[in-house]
């Protein structure tokens, strides 16, 4: 089975990232979907700037985006447990840069969530 099981908030909810064909669904409720947005912090950018020119990874802003991507998908299962849903299939994540100055980077995350 394709998939993944998160714990959040007590209660085990099914995830995937396409509709698996070896779980059987009662019930589509609708989409579902979930938005964090990070702004840039001048420190972190010039940190990354010094990285960037000795090479390595620019961790600040991994952390940062790991951080936000937990916080949209957190904010669509909660979404979906709204709708009574114990799954969410079809799972996809999308970003984009923000601001006049390209200052701030949503994440959002959206699926469809189900009963299974």
């Amino acid at each position: 089975m394709m998939g993944w099981f998160s714990s959040n908030q007590d209660n085990q909810m099914f995830l995937a990232t396409i509709e698996p064909k070896d779980v059987q669904i009662q019930q589509y409720l609708g989409v579902v979907n979930g938005e964090a947005i990070i702004g840039a912090n001048i420190f972190r950018d010039m940190f990354s700037s010094i990285r960037d020119i000795v090479g390595g990874r620019a961790s600040g802003y991994e952390s940062a985006l790991a951080g936000a991507r937990q916080a949209a998908l957190d904010d669509m299962i909660a979404g979906a447990k709204k709708m009574g849903a114990n799954g969410v299939i079809g799972i996809d994540f999308d970003y984009e840069v923000l601001g006049e100055t390209n200052g701030m980077m949503m994440v959002s995350v959206s699926g469809t969530a189900i009963i299974l």
